[in-house]
């Protein structure tokens, strides 16, 4: 069995889903097309925010965020499973091995913290609606957004400098990515103490997120059910239901797979359980933030009808300029037909004459 220095050397083989050779081809296309939408739907998201003054607010600022993450989260795996799955070359560095597995940890911390600062946002906006502005002002947004991109990066920085600090026996990883059980399921020694140091480390980053956040729609839940206008109620209800559907999927697939016991991970389930949280959950974000949101719906469609009118205008002053155009010509056209009409009448006049005197002679 090979040692760390080995490792180092050699790389690792990316195993994937060569155990099932017969899904290869429908897992390239049905990855190839989720992975489509994924940019396509997160990339609109995006582009929305930005481009709609109505959704300048914090929610659409921390769902712009989201939507980033996303982009990242599954561009950080998916074109390395493609190449896999395509069979040509499974293999990837020990140092290409690490950067992923340090990217990939940083954005899926970032997000958990993420999604908490979400779940407040609208806990200000349900239980402190009068105060809301005042609270959720712009700078605490940006110092919001910004601690959650630096405390993934830093949680991330632990746990990957812990990896390297293990030695590892054998190159093949049983995933079809660089993934942490899967690095401890390569460990030579007994790793009792590094397990329990990342351990922690996932318990701070996963699951006090996932409990601040179900004790924030408590209060948001006891709040609405306050409320005596269905309307406003359902409106509450909708925009909390998407965001509290968005935590279920992802914190159910990463507390399956950071949480368990080593000892109890099977690396053939957690490679549908990563493919469920790589794949589906980054298209499933957009499909459920604008299907369930009257406010995205209405901006994407004030976008698409600006679009069509600024062509509409577009055409009709290419039309007024033909119209413009024809009118000179038939305006030229009957300045010559006036200038040359009374020239045209002397010849007329004066090859009469000829033709009468010619007459004349003979008669």
């Amino acid at each position: 069995m090979g040692s760390l220095n080995t490792t180092f050397r050699d790389g690792f083989i990316l195993v994937g889903f060569s155990d099932w050779p017969q899904l290869e081809l429908f897992l390239f296309v049905f990855i190839s097309i989720f992975y489509s939408l994924t940019l396509l739907g997160n990339t609109s998201i995006i582009a929305l925010c930005g481009l709609d003054p109505q959704l300048h607010t914090p929610m659409y600022f921390f769902l712009s965020h989201l939507s980033f993450l996303d982009l990242c989260f599954t561009t950080s795996t998916v074109p390395q499973l493609l190449i896999n799955l395509q069979g040509q070359d499974r293999t990837i560095t020990y140092g290409g091995c690490l950067a992923q597995l340090y990217i990939y940890l940083s954005l899926g911390s970032t997000e958990c913290v993420l999604l908490v600062v979400m779940a407040f946002d609208r806990y200000a906006a349900v239980c402190r609606p009068l105060h809301y502005t005042t609270i959720m002002h712009s700078q605490l947004c940006h110092a919001l957004a910004m601690s959650s991109w630096v405390g993934g990066f830093i949680n991330s920085l632990i746990q990957t400098g812990l990896v390297m600090t293990m030695p590892l026996c054998g190159y093949h990883l049983n995933h079809f990515f660089c993934e942490m059980p899967v690095f401890l399921k390569l460990a030579c020694e007994n790793t009792g103490g590094t397990e329990a140091k990342m351990f922690v480390a996932r318990v701070i980053i996963v699951a006090l997120p996932a409990v601040l956040i179900l004790i924030s729609y408590a209060h948001i839940a006891q709040a609405v059910l306050k409320v005596k206008s269905t309307s406003g109620r359902r409106k509450a209800f909708g925009t909390c239901g998407s965001h509290l559907l968005v935590v279920f999927l992802f914190y159910g697939s990463a507390i399956y797979t950071y949480l368990q016991p080593i000892n109890s991970y099977s690396e053939k389930e957690g490679k549908f359980v990563a493919l469920f949280y790589t794949i589906i959950t980054p298209i499933l974000n957009p499909l459920i933030y604008t299907l369930r949101n009257k406010d995205m719906k209405g901006a994407f469609w004030k976008v698409i009808w600006q679009n069509y009118d600024s062509a509409s205008a577009q055409e009709l002053n290419s039309f007024h300029d033909s119209g413009s155009k024809l009118s000179w010509m038939k305006r030229e056209s009957n300045s010559v037909i006036v200038s040359v009409w009374p020239l045209w009448r002397n010849l007329m006049q004066l090859s009469s004459n000829l033709v009468c005197n010619q007459n004349c002679g003979k008669n």
